[in-house]
């Protein structure tokens, strides 16, 4: 059962060294929504599911819309300041909106491997 939230909420993967400095540089740019490791949120009452939450970052709306992806990103851009409220329109447009996707994709995939070089 997915309730409404107050805030948008941005699930991530809190294992991840990347993913987390990605996030906390989503929280500097202002965006308005509560950022949550999957592995510490209830799942069910966002609506999602844990293959979900594993597979890429998610973006819940406050009705409960889910967007995932690049479209997630460009989701929580849209809710910063006026630069990224453009980036994230940017991101889905149609001739960007798939090679977000691709690019989206191959940095999730090797994530493990980003989160290393971090260190």
């Amino acid at each position: 059962m997915t309730l409404r939230q107050e805030r948008p909420v941005l699930v991530y993967d809190g294992d991840c060294g990347f993913c987390k400095q990605c996030v906390d540089a989503l929280e500097r740019l202002g965006t308005d929504a509560r950022a949550v490791a999957w592995q510490q949120a209830d799942l069910d009452e966002l609506g999602v599911s844990e293959g979900q939450a594993a597979d890429a970052v998610l973006w819940v709306e406050r009705d409960g819309t889910v967007r995932s992806g690049h479209e997630a990103i460009a989701a929580a851009l849209t809710t910063a300041g006026p630069i990224w409220k453009l980036t994230g329109r940017v991101i889905l447009l149609p001739g960007i909106s798939p090679l977000s996707a691709r690019t989206y994709r191959l940095v999730a995939d090797n994530r493990s491997r980003l989160s290393r070089w971090l260190r």
